[in-house]
């Protein structure tokens, strides 16, 4: 890793950006500005972390879709985003003597018999929590890329390695598949274990580190993902400056950013990304 002038950084990586891949089918969306990842799929339009929301991100042209991944009590991976399933379900109404309702306290089957849909909308009712088996599935289906964030790895030992066996059994791990995959976490251990575990996989880093310990993340980060909230155009210049584990220069996903105004700003930064619950309402804004 070496740190680059800017300005060469700078030029890198917009050629970087007009080369992301997108699907044939819905390269509208995706090429121009910066890449529009939906935020636990649509979520603005369908309720967050299922199918349903996967299936809208892809009926809205958008080729990259982002989840959350947890474990459920008998060692299932299920993609919700908070620790506990009260907000996203009907785990109270069906189990009303197990608060706080975390989902390490649940069987896959118990989750299984949730709604994970009607809290969002009549027309979403019966939309299930799925496992990240049937999840992977429907990303595969719906030809998109997916960056897969380990929720809470301090709660799930070992759920570094049983995610990557999911996904290489569900064959995400060959060559051809890898491109379309970044492994993100806001736990930095839980990143370099990815990278040490498999280094050929992307990964990313939820958070904004100083700007004097980024040559350490680079060491087993691809990206460095932060709050829209918290980065400068001169925090962008500095993670472009960096190569990254792969010998790449760093990139940077902004989250989340669901209005026209701030996403043009970010974009205006130099943003590689833009991770969004409106990713309509970005892409419009950033496009040009």
């Amino acid at each position: 890793m070496h740190v680059r002038a800017v300005a060469a950084a700078t030029t890198v990586f917009m050629g970087a950006v007009l080369l992301l891949p997108t699907s044939a089918a819905h390269a509208a969306p995706d090429t121009d500005g910066p890449l529009v990842v939906a935020h636990r799929g649509a979520s603005a339009y369908a309720p967050e972390n299922t199918l349903a929301a996967v299936d809208k991100a892809d009926e809205m042209g958008f080729s990259w879709v982002e989840n959350d991944v947890q474990r459920t009590k008998d060692g299932r991976l299920v993609i919700v985003h908070d620790a506990s399933l009260a907000r996203t379900t009907d785990v109270e109404e069906l189990y009303p003597d197990r608060a706080p309702w975390n989902v390490a306290d649940f069987t896959a089957a118990e989750i299984a018999r949730l709604d994970a849909g009607s809290w969002f909308g009549s027309d979403y009712a019966g939309a299930r929590v799925p496992t990240l088996e049937q999840y992977m599935r429907r990303v595969s289906r719906n030809h998109q890329k997916l960056v897969l964030e380990i929720k809470n790895p301090r709660l799930y030992p070992g759920i570094e390695q049983q995610t990557l066996k999911v996904l290489g059994n569900e064959g995400w791990l060959s060559p051809s598949r890898l491109r379309k995959l970044v492994i993100q976490s806001f736990s930095a251990d839980t990143v370099r274990r990815i990278h040490e575990l498999r280094p050929a996989v992307k990964t990313g880093f939820l958070g904004t580190p100083d700007i004097a310990d980024l040559p350490e993340y680079a060491t087993f980060s691809d990206q460095i993902n932060s709050s829209y909230t918290t980065i400068s155009e001169s925090y962008v210049a500095t993670i472009h400056a960096l190569d990254g584990p792969h010998g790449k220069p760093l990139e940077i996903l902004a989250w989340t950013v669901n209005d026209a105004d701030n996403a043009r700003e970010v974009a205006g930064y130099g943003v590689d990304g833009i991770i969004t619950n409106k990713p309509d309402v970005v892409s419009e804004a950033t496009r040009s």
